[in-house]
């Protein structure tokens, strides 16, 4: 190589190890997506000493520097279960990327609340034959990414479908159903890589210290060629009635496998504990940063608390970590430590 061409690739060289460096650094965050109903119905915000703050830099001063923010297709107006549109989900996605923060994005693809026990169509595809659902969830896809790329915020992950161990979709794209599923859960692939090549692409499953259930369902994604990138884990204590102390170990255990079984990576796209019982949501936390760092390789992407903002006395969900004074639950400071 000749002289004069050294500096130049020295430089670039450079900037890519930089890139790449930043790119690898562990995400430590919160789905927010009540946020802007919350502020909207006049919840206020504070800060540790009690000052009214802008929640989202409350969040990014304990350590956070991911958010995660929800897509239904025509939601209702509801503040609690409602809202989440494409214009909404922009609008939270700029904010959030002018603070410095990593986005992820997930889509549930119904109108409401998609998760084990409910994967409902949306309203407006309820009636479709199966080649214009498979359309309806590129084109749904491909939308918003598109929508938020414009505004000028990177995606860097994307969620196709949440908590779906049952599929997606329901009756049409059912684990009874695999090769159908797999069908639908491309498609949103395809829509998320024609945005944005390197944008990660997520399949989710709840119970996280379940390793036959991941098991399972990942040996039928890769049986029927579904295309993604990560494997997301939500990490609920509460839900299976079990302290953290019982369950983190097969936690670990299984992100572990998960990533050298199937040659991915893995993320704990949810995790949440009791408003109520700081100290052991503090050290459920920390544990959970801890297992998902102990995955080999860099491999554990990151770990994020669904709704912490989401005040009791707003929301009625026990499993937020906001004082109904405003303030943050001291448990969120296992982000910042």
């Amino acid at each position: 190589m000749k002289k004069k061409y050294w500096l130049p690739v020295l430089l670039f060289l450079s900037y890519f190890s930089s890139s790449a460096q930043t790119n690898n650094e562990f995400a430590k965050g919160a789905d927010v997506s009540w946020l802007p109903q919350m502020e909207a119905t006049g919840f206020v915000f504070k800060d540790a000493n009690g000052n009214p703050a802008d929640c989202l830099q409350i969040l990014k001063d304990l350590g956070m520097n991911t958010v995660r923010l929800r897509v239904f297709v025509n939601p209702n107006d509801n503040p609690q279960s409602g809202h989440c549109s494409k214009e909404e989900t922009v609008a939270l996605a700029l904010r959030a990327s002018k603070l410095g923060f990593r986005i992820m994005i997930d889509f549930h693809y119904s109108d409401s609340w998609a998760d084990p026990a409910k994967q409902f169509k949306p309203k407006a595809w309820e009636k479709l034959a199966f080649p214009k659902l498979k359309k309806a969830v590129y084109n749904h896809t491909y939308d918003v990414l598109s929508a938020i790329k414009k505004a000028g915020v990177t995606t860097e992950w994307v969620q196709i479908g949440n908590e779906i161990p049952g599929g997606m979709l329901w009756p049409d794209g059912c684990t009874h159903n695999w090769p159908q599923l797999a069908q639908l859960l491309n498609e949103g692939y395809k829509a998320a890589k024609a945005v944005d090549a390197n944008m990660g692409v997520i399949v989710h499953v709840d119970e996280g210290n379940n390793i036959d259930k991941f098991n399972a369902f990942f040996d039928q994604a890769t049986k029927h060629g579904v295309q993604y990138d990560i494997i997301g884990l939500s990490y609920y204590p509460f839900w299976i009635k079990k302290d953290y102390t019982e369950t983190i170990t097969d936690l670990e255990t299984n992100m572990i496998n998960l990533s050298k079984k199937y040659n991915k990576k893995v993320f704990v796209v949810e995790v949440g504990g009791e408003v109520s019982q700081v100290e052991n949501t503090y050290k459920l936390l920390e544990a959970t940063i801890k297992a998902t760092q102990n995955v080999p390789n860099n491999n554990g992407l990151g770990v994020l608390y669904w709704e912490p903002q989401g005040a009791e006395s707003w929301s009625k969900y026990k499993l937020c970590a906001w004082q109904n004074d405003g303030r943050p639950s001291p448990a969120l400071n296992a982000f910042k430590n």
